[in-house]
């Protein structure tokens, strides 16, 4: 029959790019006499969004690479109403999806394949926000903008893991997500180390646009909140990103200088927030690790890390352990943490039967004697019964199960990048479990973005849009054809 022409060659959607590029320049050009600012802002977006729509896998690059640094940046410091990370999310996020309705019309993709995880996640979002704000409403109370708000995080986590999940379709692709979390999270490590042991004026350079809320003074309390402003979030973010190192370690033998340097700086990291949640966090997370790599010589070597880190901190843990010589005997933000929940939320969590379907979607309570004007909620399990009542707590209880069943399979079925991401998910899914106890570690803004993408890159390469089930992912340099399996109905 010949070979086609090549104006039948093209790519589906690149008509239609150009077609929305040609408008986009005629408003840009209208609208640079009405405000220039917003056009300059217009600008800097077309040439973001063209790249997503000509290389998705950018989007997924972009997210993990700059939310744990820009994470702690309060809304409207930068951008009015939103953080600078939730807004790169919703650029890239609103390309992909035009870029998706336009490829469907060309059936150049396949449906997304769901599955437990997935259910779990939507559970928790309708749990989180239409249960509590339809129980306001039915015993009529008064309905805030917090509560609009806090409604949205989990509709927000589930958007960022579909991004994730429909950008990245190769094991190649996923590897360097996974490189590029790494490397983000040394940066915050050495960022907190710094920071925690007040080095070169760090603090004073995070007070410029990382002060949680304005409070400046909680920079200088020898705690590593980083570029996530929240020591707690600093210190998961390391551990879900040396379970990655570890399982990186365990799949090559290239890089492991850099990896076992990596692995040090993040212990390190871990230690300079200075949280004993965190701490438990960390010994959690490398028997954790240990366990899914079948490697229990690997608690040997983070061990010996961290007995140098807590070496080269010393200050910082010192200070730490002062609080217990306080007249009760524990540290002030624990007695303080009992008092907030036994004064601000178990009273009313307990009462009128409150518990059954939550008392509201906000997380916080007004406190104009406090520095920032609130007391949050210190226990993440309260948390739960508080925002979305026994619904919530059960489809999170649903959510762990699925999460850890994916990340466990993944680990144990495969030796590519994707089994790395199902170890580190694993590891997350684990030591958050764990961490509920003391706060709500699945909102933890950087971190728990980290731990969602995570599950997003454990789905495996034959299960993701655009790559046929059970065949051969030949877009990937090396593959040598090895048939991608997952073994049974999807995680």
């Amino acid at each position: 029959m010949g070979t086609p022409p090549r104006w039948q060659d093209r790519r589906p959607g690149r008509g239609v790019l150009g077609t929305v590029l040609l408008l986009a320049g005629f408003g840009v050009g209208v609208l640079s006499a009405v405000s220039p600012p917003i056009t300059l802002g217009v600008c800097c977006v077309l040439p973001l969004v063209v790249w997503v729509w000509i290389r998705p896998a950018v989007a997924a690059y972009l997210l993990i690479a700059l939310t744990p640094l820009t994470a702690g940046i309060d809304r409207g410091r930068v951008l009015p109403v939103l953080r600078p990370y939730e807004a790169l999310a919703l650029v890239v996020g609103g390309a992909l999806a035009v870029r998706g309705v336009v490829m469907m019309r060309t059936r150049d993709i396949t449906s997304l394949r769901l599955g437990r995880v997935e259910l779990s996640m939507v559970l928790m979002a309708l749990t989180s926000s239409v249960v509590p704000l339809l129980w306001m409403a039915v015993r009529q109370r008064e309905i805030t903008s917090d509560d609009l708000l806090y409604s949205l995080v989990m509709w927000k986590y589930l958007a960022l893991y579909a991004i994730i999940r429909l950008s990245v379709t190769t094991v190649e692709q996923v590897r360097r997500c996974l490189w590029l979390s790494v490397a983000a999270a040394c940066a915050v490590a050495v960022i907190a180390i710094l920071q925690a042991l007040r080095l070169f004026g760090v603090p004073e350079l995070l007070a410029i646009y990382y002060a949680p809320f304005g409070n400046t003074g909680a920079l200088n309390r020898a705690r590593g909140t980083s570029t996530l402003a929240l020591s707690a979030a600093t210190g998961d973010l390391m551990i879900y990103n040396l379970a990655i190192v570890a399982g990186l370690m365990m799949r090559t033998r290239r890089n492991r200088v850099v990896l076992a340097a990596a692995a040090a700086l993040l212990v390190c990291g871990v230690l300079s927030s200075a949280q004993f949640s965190s701490a438990i966090g960390l010994v959690v997370g490398m028997i954790c690790i240990a366990v899914i790599t079948a490697a229990p010589a690997l608690l040997f070597y983070f061990l010996l890390a961290a007995g140098v880190g807590a070496g080269a901190l010393t200050p910082v843990i010192s200070n730490r352990l002062r609080g217990f010589s306080s007249a009760s005997g524990l540290p002030v933000s624990w007695t303080g943490r009992l008092h907030n929940l036994r004064t601000y939320f178990w009273p009313q969590l307990f009462s009128d039967w409150n518990f059954v379907l939550g008392v509201r979607p906000t997380a916080r309570v007004l406190v104009p004697t406090q520095i920032t004007g609130y007391v949050w909620i210190e226990s993440g399990y309260t948390w739960l019964l508080w925002g979305g009542g026994i619904p919530l707590l059960a489809s999170f209880l649903f959510f762990v199960y699925a999460a850890a069943s994916r990340g466990w399979r993944a680990a144990r079925e495969g030796r590519d990048a994707v089994s790395v991401a199902g170890t580190a998910a694993f590891v997350a899914v684990m030591v958050t479990a764990v961490l509920m106890a003391f706060d709500p570690h699945l909102t933890y803004r950087g971190s728990a973005d980290v731990m969602f993408m995570l599950l997003a890159l454990a789905v495996p390469v034959a299960a993701r849009p655009g790559v046929a089930t059970g065949g051969h992912d030949r877009r990937r340099p090396g593959f040598e054809g090895r048939k991608v399996t997952w073994g049974g109905v999807p995680a």
